[in-house]
C-alpha cells in the first residue's frame, strides 16, 4: 500500500506510482495542502509532469481511502491558502452561483488567511465528487474542472524555468480564470459578472502581465492541452456564473488579444 502525505505533486506522484507498479496496487492519500484537499486528491486523476509539459503522463486510479484534516493547513505559508483558495473559487464559478454571492466574494486579501475553510473544503468536495462520479474519464462533464486551466497551466508551465517569476498552480489558475472570464463573453457572460469575478480575482492574487514576445510562447503551450481537438485551442469558458460549457474552440487572433491586456493594478 503506498500512503501519500503532502501536497498535490506528492499525491499525483504517488498515486501514478501505485497505479503503475505491478498493474498497480492500493494507496490512500492525505493530503495537506488547501489545494490537495479540495482539487488534487478528489476524483482520481494522477501524473507526473513530463519534458516541461503539465502532466502529459498519467493514469486514472481512485485510492482505497482519502483522509482530509484541515489541522494541517495552520502549518501552511500564505501562499498555499491563496493557492488552494483558487480551485474553491473554480468549484463556485462552475457550479455554485449562490455560494459564491453568499459567501466566496465575502473572502478577500485581509480576511483570506482568517477563514475556517472546513465548510468550503466540504462544499468543493462535493462539488467535484459530484461531476467526477458521473464522468470518470473525462469525456464530457469532466472537463467544466478545468475553467481557468487552459492558459493557467500554460503560463505555468512557461514560468517553472524562470526563478525570479515562477508561480503557484492556484496562482496560474487564478490568472487563468482571468482571461477566461473575459472569454466568456463571447458565448454570454454578462458584462457585470465577467467585472465581478475578475475585480474579486484582481483584489486577491494580482494580474501577472505578459510582455509581447511572450505571447506566442504561452499559446504554443497551450496547443499541448490534451482537451484540444482539430489543431485548435479549446476552453472552458461560462455562459453564467454556475453554468460552463466545454470544448469551446478560441482562434489564436483573440487569445492574443487577452493575454496582452494591461493589468488594471
Amino acid at each position: 500500500v503506498f500512503i501519500n502525505i503532502g501536497g498535490g505533486v506528492i499525491g499525483d506522484l504517488g498515486g501514478f506510482c501505485a497505479a503503475v507498479y505491478k498493474r498497480g496496487i492500493d494507496f490512500i492519500q492525505i493530503p495537506t495542502t488547501l489545494l490537495a484537499q479540495v482539487d488534487a486528491s478528489i476524483g482520481g486523476k494522477t501524473g507526473v509532469d513530463f519534458q516541461g509539459f503539465k502532466n502529459h503522463i498519467g493514469a486514472f486510479a481512485l485510492p482505497k481511502m482519502t483522509w482530509i484534516n484541515p489541522v494541517f493547513l495552520g502549518t501552511l505559508p500564505d501562499e498555499q491558502i491563496k493557492s488552494g483558495f483558487a480551485e474553491i473559487i473554480k468549484h463556485c464559478l462552475i457550479a455554485d452561483k449562490k455560494e459564491w454571492k453568499n459567501n466566496i466574494k465575502k473572502i478577500n486579501a485581509q480576511n483570506i488567511f482568517q477563514q475556517n475553510w472546513q465548510n468550503n473544503i466540504e462544499h468543493s468536495i462535493k462539488i467535484k465528487e459530484n461531476i467526477t462520479l458521473k464522468d470518470p474519464k473525462e469525456k464530457g462533464i469532466r472537463k467544466f474542472l478545468n475553467f481557468g486551466h487552459t492558459l493557467g497551466h500554460a503560463l505555468e508551465t512557461y514560468l517553472l524555468n524562470k526563478k525570479e517569476r515562477r508561480i503557484l498552480h492556484g496562482e496560474a489558475v487564478a490568472q487563468g480564470m482571468i482571461w477566461a472570464s473575459f472569454l466568456s463573453e463571447r458565448i454570454g457572460l454578462p458584462t457585470v459578472d465577467r467585472e465581478e469575478i475578475v475585480s474579486f480575482l484582481e483584489e486577491v492574487y494580482g494580474n501577472i502581465f505578459i510582455k509581447k514576445n511572450e505571447i506566442q510562447k504561452i499559446i504554443n503551450l497551450a496547443y499541448q492541452d490534451k482537451k484540444n481537438t482539430n489543431n485548435q485551442i479549446n476552453f472552458v469558458l461560462l455562459e453564467n456564473i454556475g453554468i460552463p460549457k466545454f470544448d469551446v474552440a478560441i482562434h489564436e487572433n483573440d487569445i492574443k488579444t487577452i493575454l496582452f491586456s494591461k493589468p488594471k493594478n
